[in-house]
């Protein structure tokens, strides 16, 4: 008997298997209009996130800056991508942002986001929203030319019920699931040795690019991760703390050797902390907080303390900056051991999400 291992079965050609339909319907509502959004509209698209998340008791704020980005983007095409829904004085009642990225090269992906202000549920609209959405998401995929599993995603806080119905009537999963970790920062900081030529130094523009290639590295091995490019790289940074991020360079790399080669012979980062300052959340939260944005150690500099010593650096920088609590957000599903690493350094749970799917 054959012990090879049997290879997986071929993939439909993705224009079958997503079903993109031809011609997407535009809601149908009494009392409101529907358009494409425009970079305009920011403002009052901003208004309607702030009246949705303090409705539905958000443990986040989002921030102008943060809503204006979503318009950002040279890959994005804002007047097939979204959709709002204006009432008879032109305010936004609704809205639907469909998003892909660059680079995708095992899962080719589209995002769905969108909301209804709480004045205007019960009546079809978010059912609606979400179809169309879904439909252009269809549309993405098909078009992407990229014969790889496909990949429909939402995100929702764990405890929205009635958005995750909508999600499941709607034909997607919950298949992954978050945790928002903090810790107090009144608390001792352990202090952590690196040797070998490993040292923690600042974040700095000159070291970025070589930051994203240890990103794209050390999440090689992750579940939903897909490289970043250079462009994507660089998109919502809004709420980036650079004084509050910190990297790990590896001095001792031989020149010429991988990783070093792929930085162009400059320093070889082996790890990154990268940070974010969200002041609007911390009325809602009740009290100040460093995010973590992200946090990756180059797979061959595992096992080296790495992951421990940015947390260190990281922590150090907050309690710098005069903020209370230490945040970040977990996959349950890490493959890096990362809660129990947390765990150990005082992060307790604070909230979740997760996110529902339609694979393809």
């Amino acid at each position: 008997m054959s012990t090879e291992p049997s290879s997986p079965p071929a993939l439909a050609p993705i224009a079958e298997r997503v079903a993109a339909p031809a011609h997407l319907p535009l809601p149908e509502v009494d009392g409101l209009v529907w358009r494409s959004l425009t970079l305009a509209d920011a403002p009052a698209l901003f208004a309607l996130t702030a009246a949705v998340e303090e409705h539905d008791r958000h443990p986040f704020r989002t921030s102008l800056e943060e809503t204006e980005e979503m318009f950002e983007g040279e890959w994005r095409d804002l007047a097939r991508d979204t959709l709002v829904g204006l009432d008879a004085d032109g305010e936004p009642r609704a809205y639907a942002s469909v998003d892909t990225r660059p680079g995708d090269a095992s899962v080719v992906r589209a995002f769905v986001q969108g909301a209804v202000h709480p004045r205007w549920r019960g009546r079809g609209v978010g059912r609606q929203v979400l179809a169309w959405s879904t439909g252009r998401a269809r549309q993405l995929l098909a078009a992407s030319g990229k014969e790889l599993p496909a990949r429909i995603a939402g995100y929702v806080q764990d405890g929205d019920a009635p958005e995750c119905r909508l999600f499941e009537a709607a034909g997607y999963t919950a298949n992954r699931y978050y945790s928002t970790l903090r810790r107090d920062l009144s608390l001792p900081v352990p202090e952590v040795a690196l040797g070998d030529g490993l040292r923690v130094v600042p974040w700095s523009p000159e070291l970025d690019e070589a930051t994203r290639l240890a990103h794209n590295d050390a999440f090689r091995d992750h579940w939903g991760s897909e490289p970043a490019t250079p462009e994507s790289w660089v998109h919502g940074r809004s709420m980036f703390a650079p004084e509050w991020s910190v990297l790990v360079v590896d001095d001792a790399a031989p020149d010429g050797v991988a990783p070093r080669a792929s930085t162009g012979g400059g320093p070889v980062v082996a790890g990154y902390l990268l940070s974010g300052r969200y002041e609007q959340d911390w009325p809602v939260a009740g009290y100040s907080s460093g995010y973590t944005e992200t946090l990756g150690v180059r797979r061959e500099y595992r096992g080296r303390r790495i992951a421990l010593a940015l947390l260190s650096a990281g922590m150090t920088a907050y309690q710098a900056g005069g903020v209370e609590f230490a945040e970040l957000d977990v996959d349950t599903e890490n493959p890096s051991g990362a809660h129990g690493l947390y765990a150990s350094l005082g992060y307790e749970k604070k909230d979740g999400s997760r996110m529902y799917s339609i694979e393809l």
